[in-house]
């Protein structure tokens, strides 16, 4: 693939570098031929993305969630489940700067949400991949044309390369092949999966998915979940909300529940 072209930094995932210890005498690493603890088929868990203690989250002045804390790390699979209205939404809201936080320490990627700068807003949402419950696609444009527009409008310039990037996302997907269609041509669990491919152009440091199965019939949504679960064995952190219980117990991971105004951490 052609290599990306500049594009404000601010969209690159931050990269980690892992110290060497060349000291002679270490245990050798762990390798596929030696089985270790250590080894796990899950992503390495490593910087934490999202850190929340005691927040407050309010909506014109009034107050949906009390005293919120609970942190994600990178790699993580993380549900946010309750009832309909118990405020799933608004922690995605205040996650992406459209809610402003009150409380102890509020951080996402890095920022701090409590005194966030107008100005720092965009370059915090550059790094995060939305999927909703409605599609919200350009219906007069087809899906390439659809991933196009989004690059377009987040600086890409190397049409060779955007169309590389728009191929990749939507064979990650299964939606190789249907490039060309419009979004009316497609059933909903296509066009929710090219949403995730739209989500994952500027290779997001999180995903953040609100009721993303909400609207599909059974079979899709666990097709959809699959899709969510294979990023994220990529290294992806995902935080996804929803109601889909049948679908937790088929795909389990952490889950964070909101009952009567309080969370409960599974802690998985």
């Amino acid at each position: 693939m052609d290599q990306k072209p500049d594009i404000d930094p601010a969209q690159q995932a931050p990269v980690t570098e892992e110290v060497v210890n060349e000291t002679p005498q270490v245990e050798q690493e762990p390798t596929p031929d030696m089985p270790s603890e250590e080894v796990a088929e899950q992503p390495q868990l490593k910087d934490v993305m999202i850190s929340l203690k005691n927040v407050n989250i309010s909506h014109k002045k009034i107050r949906i969630l009390t005293d919120v804390s609970f942190s994600i790390r990178q790699g993580e699979f993380v549900y946010l489940i309750g009832k309909t209205g118990c405020g799933k939404s608004s922690i995605l809201k205040t996650l992406i700067a459209e809610l402003k936080p009150e409380g102890t320490e509020a951080t996402m990627l890095g920022y701090d949400l409590l005194h966030l700068k107008n100005r720092q807003i965009p370059e915090l949402r550059k790094k995060i991949g939305m999927v909703f419950q409605d599609y919200q696609l350009l219906s007069d444009k087809t899906v390439l044309e659809n991933l196009m527009f989004v690059l377009r409008a987040t600086q890409w310039k190397n049409k060779q390369a955007m169309q590389d990037r728009c191929e990749e996302v939507l064979e990650i997907v299964g939606l190789q092949t249907k490039d060309f269609k419009l979004p009316s041509q497609l059933s909903g669990g296509e066009q929710q999966r090219v949403c995730i491919a739209r989500a994952l152009l500027n290779s997001p440091d999180m995903l953040l998915a609100d009721e993303p199965t909400g609207n599909l019939d059974p079979i899709t949504a666990e097709e959809i979940f699959q899709v969510f679960h294979n990023i994220n064995k990529s290294g992806t952190t995902i935080l996804m909300a929803t109601h889909n219980f049948a679908m937790i117990n088929e795909f389990p991971s952490r889950t964070i529940l909101i009952e009567d105004g309080k969370l409960m951490d599974s802690g998985l």
